[in-house]
């Protein structure tokens, strides 16, 4: 898959998500500090890291489940005040870690639940059969409890929910984790095809080689901090990213 221009994406002028300052914790337990971090329009970007760095936080943070210190941004709009279901109806949606499916419910009703804000029934439905044409094992399993599905079924199905709210910014935590590589490999296409069709993605991955290997740009945290930032590409080649990160 092709890599838009990402040239002059990195400041953050212009961007969709603009990230300025964050810090986030639990309990008084501080796990971020001072984020910054920019996603511009049409953009997947990766965020990378070990398990433990904050990733997940983060993206609780911005979907405003936890409150932050800090500034964000979002479609030019200031989103720190905003109530969870507020930050997802202004287009920021996430896929969290571990699907969360509604697993005594069919296929076809999780989907659904994603369009439970949208009231254009007739956008709805048609977005639902592109889903299908999306995901074809979800066409096949429509009328299938989720919790009957394979682990990759259950992440094409937690990916299409997330896409049946219509966002703006499609935020995806650990997308490939515990699932076979031939199956990680058809979600990596489909990140192609959600981007091409206009979605902003921001990808979390601890699999910091296949994040960076379809994203434009990336961010590497370690210990609530981002540390390393630039082109996807760069971050492949960066000696310290390969010794921390890819093994080599």
């Amino acid at each position: 898959m092709s890599a838009p221009n990402t040239e002059g994406k990195t400041s953050g002028a212009g961007a969709l998500l603009k990230v300025a300052g964050l810090g986030a914790g639990y309990g008084g337990m501080p796990v971020l500090s001072d984020v910054s971090l920019a996603v511009s329009k049409a953009e997947i970007v990766a965020l990378v890291g070990g398990n433990g760095a904050g990733k997940t936080t983060l993206l609780r943070a911005l979907s405003r489940v936890i409150g932050s210190t800090g500034a964000i941004a979002f479609s030019g709009r200031d989103i720190a005040p905003m109530t969870p279901d507020e930050a997802f109806a202004a287009g920021l949606v996430h896929v969290p870690e571990g699907r969360q499916l509604f697993d005594r419910m069919s296929v076809e009703d999780n989907l659904l639940m994603g369009a439970y804000r949208r009231d254009d029934d007739q956008a709805v439905g048609r977005d639902l059969e592109r889903m299908y044409g999306l995901f074809p094992r979800l066409g096949e399993r429509r009328r299938q409890l989720a919790g009957s599905l394979s682990g990759g079924e259950q992440q094409m199905c937690a990916m299409a929910r997330g896409l049946m709210a219509a966002p703006v910014l499609l935020m995806i935590d650990e997308m490939s984790l515990g699932l076979a590589p031939v199956v990680v490999e058809q979600l990596m296409e489909v990140l192609g095809a959600i981007r091409a069709q206009g979605v902003t993605i921001l990808l979390v991955e601890q699999d910091v080689h296949l994040a960076l290997s379809v994203a434009d740009r990336g961010y590497v945290m370690e210990s609530g901090r981002i540390v390393h930032q630039g082109a996807a590409k760069d971050l492949i080649d960066d000696p310290a990213v390969r010794r921390a990160y890819l093994g080599l």
